[in-house]
């Protein structure tokens, strides 16, 4: 695995035959949500019943950061950290580093239409990490840290490619010195598989509030 990982540059995707088979066996998470106290092993991949419980999926770099983000956000009810995006099957932390799994590292958020709604989520994600980084945010580098967008309600579509386009309109306007170039590469599509991450890594910056957290935007605003 080393020896391949090695010879693939990690901010290449990998092609689905080098990816990592991975395992049939899932994480277990058998721990409460430590800000919501939320099941988290029942929330896994069953969107709640609730016609106002929606689901979205953002990558943005180290997923630590920017799980925070998003549970301190008024109406969000629930959050996990966790990877998507690849062709690993249930992969571990250490093969999704290897670059060897396709997987970005992500939060999946799940929100009550009554009390937010995907265009305050939307805004917060282009307004807090840098989208025009390619295959990293900052000096976190290789696939996994890529700027993504899962959507799982075809209703998504349109806010999400709305707003992609007024935050794309801003950055041609404002000319960003800093942004590591004036295009977004965000990845948008629809979610196809969700593997929670492991225990260890579930809201822990509540865990350890003085751990890493490379969450930096560009100052550019996103308004629609």
């Amino acid at each position: 695995m080393w020896s391949l990982a090695q010879k693939i540059n990690k901010v290449n995707m990998v092609s689905p035959e080098q990816a990592l088979p991975g395992r049939e066996q899932a994480i277990e998470i058998n721990d409460k949500h430590t800000v919501f106290d939320c099941e988290l092993n029942h929330y896994s991949n069953q969107q709640s019943q609730s016609k106002h419980i929606h689901r979205i999926i953002f990558g943005m770099g180290c997923f630590w950061g920017a799980e925070r983000l998003f549970w301190r956000n008024k109406g969000v009810v629930c959050t996990s950290v966790g990877y998507a995006g690849g062709y690993t099957k249930n992969p571990s932390y250490r093969e999704v580093c290897t670059g060897l799994t396709g997987h970005s590292e992500v939060v999946q958020v799940d929100f009550d239409d009554r009390q937010t709604d995907l265009k305050e989520l939307l805004k917060l994600f282009w307004e807090s990490h840098d989208p025009t980084q390619e295959m990293r945010q900052g000096n976190d580098i290789g696939t996994q840290y890529r700027s993504v967008i899962y959507w799982t309600e075809p209703s998504q579509i349109s806010e999400i490619e709305a707003s992609l386009e007024a935050f794309q309109s801003q950055l041609n306007q404002n000319k960003v010195p800093d942004a590591y170039s004036q295009t977004v590469h965000t990845e948008i599509k629809v979610l196809e598989a969700y593997y929670f991450a492991e225990p260890e890594h579930q809201q822990y910056l509540h865990k350890n509030p003085h751990g890493y957290c490379g969450l930096k935007g560009t100052g550019v605003q996103c308004i629609w």
